[in-house]
């Protein structure tokens, strides 16, 4: 490697020597050089001697000056500017150029498509002007900006907007002035041309809010459902947590070149246009509830990220986690709460899981960090939101909402750390969450173990518990740690037996803090069946050893929603691990009828919310069945998937068909009823793509011509790839020639090219990076095309023959310099070598061994790379 960029510690934390209060900007703009013009008023915290370092890169530097005289005692190194012999307390101003045409990054202020626009979360305003780069200096950010009023009639920062007015030579100007004060990677500005749709929102006090929603020309058609979103958002949090808007105005802004999904500037939220643009000719059901979260994910952020910040990077759970909580129980309570859940521990299970287990392991709050960038992690953000989520568990609403309370009175306009918010909770629930720190310090999935015996003389069940939490690459040794863990006792009849201990009545949340525990449970009149971790009340993977009896029991009786579906994949689990070491071996794929007989008894449940019944029908993906074994087979496990699609198809062909008509609906509408009623229609449909050739294939094709909305578009057109229906090439030929101009249309195109089951997929990948809607500039274009392929099409990129691995490591070659947060994204299924065989391990080092001899590799790179090849 050429460099080997140096790591940094939580433990090393010091406050910073200086801080910036004010800062005004000016940017004269232009996309092929921006002068930008910053004057800070800086004050001294630290020591007399210290020198004051600021951060800056890919910076031209034209002038400086201190309290407006020119200042020579300074000196440049790389990605520093250091400033010596300095006053107290003293105005800095700096002059530099910066060149957006070629940041191809995405990092600072850059081009997407005709528009400037910023993204400086975590670490990009350095890439605009030289700054004290680190979330814990807050100041108040007056910015104006000057640029020529026809390319740029729009002209966006954070704030409120105080003065504007028009220029002699044809450019304009806006200034914006932000009274909170904020970390710089919370500065936003957008210059261009939009469409703009307009709205208000009447706070809970009565103050009226102007909303404004910027998309490019043509696309406001495609608008409303963002702006419904945002005001439902906006009175959710009034209601749920008491907490209102504080500015004047809200703006979102999207834009088609987005490293991330969006990003919660104060009061300009730059948004990745897949998550604002919706109409149901050119989006799915699935893009409609997306679009809900994430609105609401970046407008929560006004609190829990804006108003109280991370203190350091190493915190970031502090604002992520809390904030996916907030958005999960926004869905959950706009929509279906059995749905959300059951979608969020999908990801938690499928890929938080594996993340925990490669060589990129770390607690949700890291110790040691190189790129910040590879840190916007499932760990971070989905895991952080269960820790939040059990908190919640163990306190109640009412005592959380009090913490919560607490926590703002205590670190409002300031940066705080994960332990400031424990400790608010804490303090106002008198509950002792000393033990459950150790969830933010620990990394890895802890295993639990459950084994039960009953005593018919005394009526009493005891429970016998154990935790164990597997060493990671990070991390050796492991501790016991605070878990909830809900449970249900039923009779045979389905009634649940209330739970009694020592005599009285007790919780359904058990506090397990030991390695080893048991618990007795008294008057339980006969053997009960027991549901074991119920709405998936901690992070946990479980090893209760269920018969098939019992969990079809719990598929048809339990009261709660989540373990229905909790036992459906328990008892597939048994017949999917069975079946691949079957396979292995050169046997026969084997599924008792009892099995279909339990699920066929789910899809024809008229007391099952249609949602419901289409996630326990919809079978895990490969890469979820791929968290069931220590070493991963991709062929056998791609095998025993097909398998059991093919079986449950053939065997309730009529049933599927039945539930499939019956659920059909004609007018398109973004009602959660309807919505349940078409994925479970189009979950339907996906099994009938497997059962005779000729019928299947009229069916979709008619399905698919006859759609009036993308949601069943899409359907039709993904049975068609995953059956490998004759359909197949005429739909996909046709869906390209009507949607080739719209980029974001056709990411579900290139995704489906991706993850076809076809043996020539990785030919026609290769061949779709000319196609005329594909770029290797767009961030949702790669991640359609090259990301799908790599990370939701295990058997083909695993290939034994290590193609898979060639071609992606091309593609990182290109985009180690161009773009290596997205570089470092894609690498992910390339890292996670252990899990697999010695031959595939040996392709996959090479692999990465092949871009450690790249000239310049990006820290980005090095870091999950180094992890990987050395453990370092």
């Amino acid at each position: 490697m050429t460099q080997k960029p140096q790591a940094k510690y939580r433990q090393d934390y010091r406050k910073p020597d200086f801080t910036i209060t004010d800062i005004d900007l000016s940017f004269d703009l232009a996309a092929e050089t921006t002068q930008v013009t910053a004057i800070s008023q800086v004050q001294r915290l630290g020591d007399k001697g210290a020198s004051l370092v600021l951060d800056g890169e890919n910076l031209t530097l034209i002038s400086i000056s201190v309290n407006d005289a020119p200042w020579t005692h300074y000196q440049q190194q790389e990605g520093k500017l250091v400033l010596e012999q300095l006053p107290d307390s003293f105005t800095l101003k700096i002059v530099n150029e910066i060149h957006p045409a070629v940041n191809s990054a995405l990092e600072g202020l850059y081009l997407s498509g005709e528009a400037l626009c910023t993204q400086c979360e975590a670490e990009g305003f350095r890439h605009i002007t030289y700054y004290l780069d680190r979330p814990d200096v807050l100041a108040r950010f007056t910015t104006r900006i000057v640029a020529d009023k026809q390319a740029y009639p729009y002209l966006l920062s954070n704030g409120n907007r105080i003065a504007q007015g028009d220029l002699e030579d044809g450019r304009h100007w806006v200034q914006w002035q932000d009274p909170f004060p904020k970390p710089c990677y919370l500065f936003a500005l957008v210059a261009g041309d939009f469409d703009v749709l307009r709205d208000t929102f009447v706070t809970c006090s009565g103050r009226s809010v102007a909303l404004e929603l910027f998309v490019d020309r043509g696309n406001l058609d495609r608008a409303d459902w963002a702006m419904t979103s945002l005001k439902n958002a906006m009175k959710w949090d009034e209601q749920r947590f008491g907490l209102e808007y504080d500015l004047d105005i809200y703006m979102i802004v999207a834009v088609d070149f987005f490293n991330m999904g969006a990003m919660e500037n104060k009061g300009l939220n730059v948004f990745n246009s897949k998550y604002v643009l919706a109409k149901a000719e050119t989006a799915t059901d699935k893009d409609y509830l997306n679009i809900e979260a994430v609105i609401g994910h970046e407008y929560f952020h006004n609190w829990t990220g804006n108003r109280v910040t991370c203190r350091d990077w190493f915190q970031l759970s502090l604002k992520e986690g809390l904030t996916v909580f907030r958005d999960q129980e926004f869905s959950s309570d706009l929509g279906s709460r059995a749905v959300n859940r059951i979608d969020s521990v999908r990801v938690m299970r499928g890929a938080q899981f594996a993340e925990d287990a490669s060589p990129m392991a770390h607690p949700i709050r890291p110790d040691k960090v190189i790129e910040m960038n590879n840190f916007y992690t499932l760990t971070v953000y989905e895991k952080g939101s269960e820790v939040i989520r059990m908190m919640h568990t163990l306190l109640g609403e009412a005592k959380f909402q009090a913490g919560m309370k607490l926590y703002f009175q205590r670190h409002d306009g300031s940066a705080a750390t994960c332990d400031d918010f424990v400790q608010a909770m804490e303090d106002a629930s008198g509950i002792d969450l000393t033990l459950f720190r150790r969830w933010y310090s620990q990394s890895g999935t802890p295993q639990l173990t459950v084994r039960d015996s009953y005593d018919s003389e005394k009526q009493q069940y005891s429970l016998t518990v154990s935790q164990l939490t597997p060493p990671t690459q990070d991390q050796a040794e492991k501790l016991p740690l605070h878990i909830p863990l809900s449970i249900e006792l039923y009779a045979e009849s389905g009634e649940v037996i209330p739970l009694y201990s020592a005599g009285q009545p007790v919780n359904s949340v058990l506090n397990i803090t030991q390695a080893g525990q048991t618990l007795v449970f008294e008057r339980v009149p006969q053997q009960p069946i027991v549901s074991l971790l119920r709405e998936f009340s901690a992070p946990v993977k479980l090893d209760y050893p269920y018969t098939d009896k019992q969990l079809a029991f719990l598929m048809q009786h339990s009261t709660n929603d989540f373990s229905r579906w909790d036992a459906a994949q328990m008892l597939l689990a048994k017949y999917i691990k069975e079946n691949a070491a079957r396979l292995q071996q050169g046997g026969a794929f084997e599924l008792p009828l009892h099995v279909i007989d339990a699920f066929r008894a789910v899809l024809l449940s008229d007391r099952l919310d249609p949602a419901l019944a289409a996630l326990i029908l919809s079978l895990p993906s490969e890469n979820e069945m791929s968290e069931l074994f220590d070493i991963i087979d991709p062929d056998a496990i791609h095998q025993v998937r097909g398998k059991l699609v093919n079986c449950f198809a053939q065997e309730m062909q009529d049933e599927w068909l039945a539930v499939y008509l019956a659920n059909k609906t004609n007018e398109y509408r973004i009602e959660h009823g309807d919505i349940a009623k078409r994925a479970l229609s189009n979950t339907c449909l996906g099994y009938l793509a497997f059962t005779e050739t000729e019928f299947a294939n009229n069916l979709i094709s008619q399905q698919y011509h006859q759609a009036n909305n993308m949601t069943d578009a899409l359907a039709a057109l993904s049975a068609a790839v995953a059956a490998q229906l004759p359909c197949r090439d005429k739909l996909m030929q046709e869906f390209d020639a009507r949607w080739h101009q719209d980029g974001l249309v056709m990411d579900k195109w290139f995704i489906l090219q991706a993850s076809s089951p076809d043996k020539a997929v990785l030919n026609n990948i290769k061949a779709l990076l000319n196609h005329r809607s594909f770029s290797m500039n767009n961030p949702n274009r790669i991640r359609s095309l090259i990301g799908a392929f790599a990370s939701t099409n295990p058997s083909t990129f695993h290939a034994k023959d290590g193609s898979g691995y060639a071609f992606l490591t091309e593609i990182l070659t290109e985009l180690n310099q161009k773009n290596p947060q997205v570089a470092s994204r894609l690498i992910e299924p390339l890292i996670r070598l252990g899990r697999y065989d010695q031959n595939r391990q040996v392709l996959m080092r090479n692999a990465l061994e092949q871009l450690t001899k790249l000239d310049n590799l990006s820290g980005d790179l090095f870091e999950k790379i180094s992890k990987t090849l050395n453990g370092e």
